[in-house]
């Protein structure tokens, strides 16, 4: 399966910004210092996702040096 990188950090954006609002949520409110955690948590991930690449892909057969 081929998964592009935008897909992949949305996806993991998104998760950790439910992560984290789901946790800041916890007393009904979320306070200011919440919402800027929330807001780095989903940078956070978006931008490491991003910089790591996917692995190589096995099932393609590679040309041998002969």
């Amino acid at each position: 399966m081929k998964i592009s990188r935008i897909a992949k950090a949305i996806v993991s954006g998104l998760a950790a910004g439910a992560a984290a609002t789901v946790t800041a949520a916890q007393d009904s409110v979320i306070t200011t210092g919440e919402g800027v955690t929330i807001a780095l948590a989903v940078l956070g991930a978006w931008g490491i996702t991003w910089a790591v690449p996917n692995r190589p892909d096995q099932t393609r057969s590679l040309p041998h040096d002969l």
